[in-house]
Formats: structure tokens, sequence, C-alpha cells
């Protein structure tokens, strides 16, 4: 249904460097520092980077709770996060390649940290807070035959008011899409899965809360199967 706009607090234009900033800022010590230091040293700095700009843009940042019950939305987040963790692992391991090297445990339980605590909340604010937001507002104001509706959506909308639960198919495929692509190859069957997984998730229980424990549930599965059953290629 359509949104109701009201006086932006920040217009979205505003907000693209608030969100965006831990998610690329844990994507460039990833890459650019790949084999130029260790993975302990690599790890060390996310947990202290990224959690440090978190905390510098959460003001911007729309609620993580919604009108549904914390501890309900905490509860589906597990569960959600258990399906998820199968549904990962089914469609990656046909396309995953074999015989990586296990990690060091100080970088596994490191990488496990990071994985489960402060992955799943950046990602989640990105994609379904804010990724997922504009391209629903965007969609709409498509539908209104609103003039350069994505302008419209940057300059003139603000993300804090979408409805919790709200959806169209343009938001759950576009944030779909985007979630995708910042996986490897071989892991984007899987990341379809699980971007729609999120998305239905958020429109069930209206809040990024349940999305966020999801998340880490699934990585947090993930790194634990992969240590005990020695799939290192899976991670």
């Amino acid at each position: 249904m359509p949104q109701k706009i009201s006086v932006a607090r920040w217009a979205n234009q505003e907000l693209i460097i608030p969100y965006a900033a831990p998610y690329f800022a844990y994507v460039a010590i990833s890459s650019v520092l790949h084999n130029k230091i260790s993975v302990e040293l690599n790890y060390c700095l996310k947990l202290v980077i990224v959690p440090a700009l978190l905390a510098w843009a959460w003001k911007w940042y729309v609620p993580l709770t919604g009108p549904k019950s914390k501890v309900v939305s905490s509860l589906y987040g597990v569960v959600f996060g258990i399906v998820g963790l199968v549904v990962w692992i089914a469609l990656f391991a046909p396309f995953a390649t074999p015989g990586q090297e296990p990690w060091t445990v100080t970088g596994f339980i490191l990488r496990l940290v990071t994985a489960s605590l402060v992955v799943p909340v950046f990602e989640e604010l990105m994609m379904r807070g804010f990724v997922y937001r504009v391209a629903l507002q965007w969609d709409e104001f498509r539908k209104q035959k609103v003039k350069q509706p994505l302008w419209h959506t940057l300059e003139h909308a603000d993300i804090s008011t979408v409805s919790p639960g709200a959806w169209n198919w343009a938001a759950v495929w576009i944030s779909t899409v985007i979630f995708t692509l910042g996986h490897t190859t071989p892991e984007w069957p899987a990341a379809i899965a699980y971007g729609l997984l999120m998305a239905f998730l958020w429109i069930i229980r209206k809040d990024l809360l349940s999305c966020i424990v999801a998340h880490g549930v699934t990585n947090l599965g993930l790194a634990l199967y992969v240590y005990y059953t020695g799939s290192w290629e899976l991670w």
C-alpha cells in the first residue's frame, strides 16, 4: 500500500553514509588488507572499527524493535536462523571448492565473534533497514507517477516513515539482489534464498530485531558446523 510520507528527519540521501559506512569498512578491511596482515589482526581491526562506526551512526538508524513482542521476535529469529542455516548449507555446499585449509583457533574464534555479533547488525541495518525501505519508497513513488522517483526518494523521503512490516515485490527483490551481490558467486543461490527468508521474517515480525537474531544464529551455527565437520570450504 502507498506509504504516507511525513516531514523527514533526514532525507534518505543523508542516511547513505551512516548506513553504508560499517558495511563498506568491513568489506574494505577484508579485501584491501587480505594477505597483507594476519587473519587474526584482520578480524581484530574489524572488531574495533566496525562497532565504532555503528556507535557513531546509531542516532541515524531506524529502531530495531517493532510493534510486536521483543521476546517472541527473538524466538522467531532463532527458528528462522536455524532454517536459514540448513538452507545456506544445502544451497552453497554443491558450489563450494573443497580442500580449504583449517583456520587457527584464535582466527576461528575472532571470526565467530565477528560473524555472530557484528555482521548481523550492520548487514541487516544496511539491507533490510535501508536498501529494502528505499526500494519500497521508490516503487511507491514510481507507481504514483512521480517524476524521477529515485531522485524524489533520495531527496524528499525518509525511511523512518516506512511502516513496520511494509512490503512490495520491488523492496523484496532489490534488497535480495543487493544482499546477494555482497557474496561470492558460489554463494549466490544460498544468498538469494537467505535474502528472501529475511525479507519474509521482516514482513511477519515487523522488526529488524528478528532478522538480526536470525542472521546471528545462522552465522554462529555455520561456524560451529564448519569447525566440527571440517567443512572449511563453507566458510
